[in-house]
């Protein structure tokens, strides 16, 4: 499957500039150049270049950007990888329990299915961040909880039609319990679809998470993410621009590097359904 991965034409550039984002991510404090939260009010508002030690300039209270950059990577992809597992195990654990059961139980999950999908999950997330109040572990927790119904659809699809093969029929022929059969028999089935759909949550989340902080809505004001930078750049668009452009190219080139290396495991995963 990687070798598959790697023959896609996008996917190799997409790869390589989400692993120098992770790695930035990793290692800020040796890579970051100052202190993201250091003020210094002399320099503030310090345009990109070379001289005076800020590569990407400063903000409006000094402090430099490209140190905001590296380390709001850091919460930009922890958001997307916890918000990622927290809804991939509800929906898979919902999908499968939905397509083997079936009967009421299918219909009843379903219909949970379709009434949290009646609500927009950005809206959700903005009244429930509203109400409780911002945190990181809240909007975790609420992009996770708001964001299983994709999961749980396609893992009811695959299980639907696993559930009358031969290897499913023959371990309940023997007197396997249902839990293990869904643990053990039908779960690394449906796993391989699950990650493709993973991949594509962590680039939404990233980007829900950063429209929060850019409304104030997001993790703590101390701590810098790429939201809360655009936010903070947004009066200064016309005469530094930098505060504003860098936090929203990150974002977006972040996103779609995961979203094209997400296509591509889902071409690889299943080529012929995908064939261009």
């Amino acid at each position: 499957m990687i070798v598959r991965v790697l023959r896609a034409r996008m996917a190799v550039p997409a790869l390589i500039l989400l692993a120098l984002v992770v790695l930035c991510a990793i290692l800020a404090p040796v890579v970051a150049p100052d202190d993201p939260n250091a003020q210094d009010l002399l320099t503030r508002l310090r345009p990109p270049g070379w001289t005076g030690g800020h590569l990407l300039g400063t903000d409006n209270l000094g402090r430099d950007v490209l140190s905001r950059l590296i380390y709001g990577a850091r919460i930009s992809l922890f958001v997307g990888l916890a918000v990622a597992l927290i809804s991939g195990t509800i929906g898979a654990v919902i999908g499968i329990v939905a397509g083997y059961r079936g009967g009421w139980a299918d219909r009843v999950l379903m219909r949970l299915a379709d009434v949290q999908l009646a609500f927009p999950s950005i809206l959700l997330a903005l009244a429930v961040v509203a109400f409780l109040g911002n945190g990181l572990w809240v909007v975790i927790i609420v992009l996770g909880v708001t964001n299983w119904v994709s999961y749980a659809r396609v893992t009811r699809s695959s299980v639907l039609s696993l559930r009358e093969r031969d290897f499913v029929l023959e371990a309940r022929a023997i007197g396997v319990g249902p839990a293990t059969i869904m643990r053990r028999h039908l779960l690394p089935n449906v796993f391989a679809p699950l990650i493709t759909i993973a991949a594509l949550n962590v680039a939404s989340a990233i980007v829900v998470e950063s429209a929060l902080s850019f409304l104030g809505l997001g993790v703590p004001a101390e701590i810098p993410t790429w939201g809360s930078m655009l936010a903070d750049g947004q009066l200064y668009l016309g005469t530094s621009w930098w505060i504003a452009v860098f936090p929203g190219l990150a974002l977006m080139l972040t996103a779609l590097s995961i979203n094209i290396t997400g296509d591509a495991i889902r071409d690889a995963v299943d080529p012929r359904a995908y064939r261009r």
